[in-house]
């Protein structure tokens, strides 16, 4: 097994993937499981992860919502949604936790498709209503991530890591 830390260099933001290579459901299924073991404030889990693996009406509705060629190379789509009434609020401000829950589970997904030899990308920017008007999503979930999913494109590899020093980031009190 991987030391974490080379684990996270191995994670990159993808953005072309081997189409004619769809994981298959067991190891989507696998690495689902690695997500539904996210830690979530309060362990409310106030989330749901729509898979789109095939293509279809689904699938358009992705590509729709967000429209950048690359992202079609993408053999298979998790849908991160926020259920709004059941996540923490913080009572001293009103801040829901909704976008941290999720933040911390699709991470959780894409380090563990990382550990499986599948490549993915954060996508956020997005149209939510797009999205929702095509996968027909219910009031009250909330859009948050969409994360491809699949194998690497061939000669397709994680770049350099270019990061802020210790020094920028941590202060020490």
């Amino acid at each position: 097994m991987e030391t974490f830390r080379n684990l996270a260099l191995a994670r990159y933001s993808c953005r072309a993937y081997d189409s004619s290579r769809i994981p298959s459901r067991a190891i989507l299924a696998d690495i689902l499981e690695d997500v539904r073991i996210a830690p979530s404030a309060c362990n409310r889990q106030p989330w749901q992860f729509w898979v789109i693996d095939s293509e279809g009406p689904a699938r358009d509705a992705v590509l729709a919502s967000y429209e950048r060629e690359w992202i079609r190379t993408a053999p298979a789509f998790v849908v991160c949604l926020g259920i709004v009434d059941e996540g923490w609020v913080r009572p001293y401000d009103g801040h829901s936790h909704i976008d941290v829950d999720l933040a911390i589970a699709a991470e959780h997904l894409c380090l563990a498709a990382t550990d499986r030899g599948l490549a993915t990308c954060w996508v956020c920017h997005f149209d939510p209503e797009k999205l929702r008007e095509g996968l027909e999503i219910p009031d009250g979930l909330r859009p948050v991530a969409i994360i491809p999913v699949g194998y690497p494109a061939e000669g397709v590899a994680a770049p350099e890591k270019k990061r802020k020093s210790l020094e920028e980031i941590v202060r020490w009190l």
